[in-house]
């Protein structure tokens, strides 16, 4: 319920506050005074886009700021969702600049629009001739019988499977499509990974697979340089090891004599132990090598396979076409074993499928168990309400295709007049009429579930004193359960209320502002003679005033 409402620089009101209570609150005041303009300022509250034209003082912003008491709402997993601080009292500000650029926050949190409208829906309903249209609404229907039915519990499993049903069929369909995608292609990617696979290829093997073709294809070549290379170190008269080992033996005299020579020594030692370890290490490549025309095609082969293949999948190396083999043997793989997984996907579609359908006729057979009587209490209150021969005809059939809500049709046809026929309500009703329907289905929703708080906006229009009575019963009988508001001009309605407010405008320094007044019972008995006999009130107007509110 709202528990406060803050207005400043908003069209004429320059400054509001004001509380409110639970029950029936009531708002008159005379046409022009401004009713309208409170319903706009709820409205921005509400998520309702705004405009600049809207600030009173357009050198200053236009603050509307709410309170509601939401313990009772259930709402902490819708603030979850949005995420958003939840408090048990929550505060919504709406902030129009003089830019024109609007701001809105729950609980001092930054929102969007988009968020304010959803919290807005859980927390207050406003109700005019005009958005009594929502009563024709396919959805808004379900929503009463599915209340009376007490269906929530099974919509929120059917929803439930319904997203799985969808999430596990677009599953199926994408199976398919791979399946399609895998026949067109499996022959082809087997040949290319058949091609890969004969290719044994290596991580690495490329560059020593080079190093070995450049070796034997210049065999000879090689082998004369090596035994060139050995001759020069190693001839008995001019090699190298000769020299230095005379170099060696020379120095070894001096090497006694002095820390200076002994170093040299050492010097020419360490050199030709390494030329020693170098002449042994050419001696053994020389006996490694061969000439083997044989293994130099098998290498020369393989190079050429190996960089056809490279050419071919346009890549650099064989660790990319290693990851392409691993890439075309999950492809052939799927392909071959793409049966048995649509096979599993279907044997679980089916199985959703059956619990849908399990679902979907439990909340058919409520729903017809509810039927009756919800058509029992909206005639009996349409009586009451002037509409005595208001006849209901509501029905519902299983179908084949599966809806949000389940799987039924619904018919939800009226008839106003003795000897009419069945009609679709918004084919079958006048604004006022309808506007009395969406009173009596409000009175039995507030039954059934939690709504929000409801403002009522003037639906009492064209409505006799004696049925207009009853109305303010049936509000009166809401409000025990809701906080209701009803802006209205019958005063047999006004004086129902629990509370009364009054709108009225004001001129100072050549201003017009608008106000809201809660009257006390005094004021109350001047505003509602005045409601029954205009400004100057008689003393008859006074006592049926009182009367009224007796």
């Amino acid at each position: 319920m709202i528990t406060s409402l803050f207005i400043k620089n908003y069209a004429l009101i320059d400054h509001l506050q004001v509380n409110f209570s639970n029950g029936l609150t009531i708002i008159t005041g005379e046409t022009g005074a401004g009713k309208s303009i409170l319903l706009g300022g709820l409205s921005l509250i509400l998520g309702k886009r705004a405009d600049v034209s809207h600030i009173n003082d357009a050198s200053k912003k236009c603050i509307i700021e709410a309170t509601f008491d939401i313990a009772n709402y259930n709402l902490k997993a819708m603030f979850n969702a949005e995420d958003l601080d939840y408090e048990s009292e929550t505060i919504i500000r709406r902030e129009i600049l003089p830019s024109g650029k609007s701001r809105a926050f729950v609980n001092d949190s930054p929102v969007n629009l988009n968020t304010l409208t959803i919290l807005g829906k859980h927390l207050i309903d406003i109700h005019s001739q005009h958005q009594t249209l929502e009563l024709t609404n396919n959805d808004f229907q379900f929503q009463i019988i599915d209340a009376l039915a007490n269906n929530q519990s099974s919509l929120r499993e059917y929803k439930q499977k319904l997203k799985e049903y969808k999430e596990t069929k677009v599953k199926l369909e994408k199976l398919n499509n791979i399946k399609a995608e895998a026949i067109k292609e499996h022959d082809y990617n087997t040949f290319l990974l058949k091609e890969l696979e004969e290719a044994n290829l290596v991580i690495g093997e490329l560059e020593s697979l080079e190093i070995e073709y450049e070796t034997l294809s210049n065999v000879e070549e090689i082998k004369e340089g090596l035994t060139l290379s050995n001759q020069l170190l190693s001839d008995e008269q001019v090699g190298v090891l000769t020299t230095l080992a005379t170099l060696k033996s020379s120095l070894y005299t001096l090497s006694e004599l002095s820390g200076v020579y002994k170093e040299l020594y050492n010097r020419i030692n360490s050199t030709l132990i390494e030329l020693d370890d170098l002449f042994s290490d050419l001696e053994s490549a020389q006996e490694k090598l061969e000439v083997n025309p044989n293994r130099l095609e098998q290498v020369n082969t393989k190079l050429q396979a190996i960089h056809n293949l490279i050419l071919k999948h346009s890549v650099a190396d064989i660790d990319e076409l290693i990851n392409i083999q691993i890439t075309l043997s999950n492809k052939v793989a799927l392909s071959e074993n793409i049966d048995e997984d649509i096979e599993l996907k279907l044997k679980e579609l089916n199985t959703i499928k059956k619990e849908l359908d399990n679902s979907s006729k439990i909340i058919h057979d409520q729903r017809e168990k509810a039927i009756p009587q919800l058509v029992f209490q909206l005639e009996n209150i349409l009586a009451d309400l002037g509409m005595e021969n208001a006849k209901f005809d509501i029905s519902v059939k299983l179908e084949n295709e599966y809806l949000s809500n389940g799987k039924d049709s619904l018919l939800f046809l009226f008839m106003a007049n003795k000897g009419g026929e069945f009609k679709p309500l918004k084919k079958a009703v006048s604004g006022g009429e309808l506007s009395r329907i969406m009173l009596a289905i409000k009175s039995i929703l507030s039954k059934y579930i939690q709504l929000p708080s409801i403002m009522f906006d003037e639906i009492d229009s064209g409505i006799s004193g004696e049925i207009s009575n009853k109305m303010a019963t049936i509000m009166l009988q809401m409000s025990k359960t809701l906080q209701v508001f009803t802006i209205t001009h019958i005063p047999q309605i006004a004086a129902k209320g629990d509370s009364h407010f009054k709108v009225y405008k004001e001129d100072i320094n050549n201003k017009t502002t608008t106000h809201l007044q809660k009257l006390n019972n005094d004021e109350r008995i001047v505003e509602i003679a005045q409601m029954l006999g205009g400004e100057k009130m008689s003393g008859s107007a006074i006592a049926h005033a009182k009367q009224l509110l007796n």
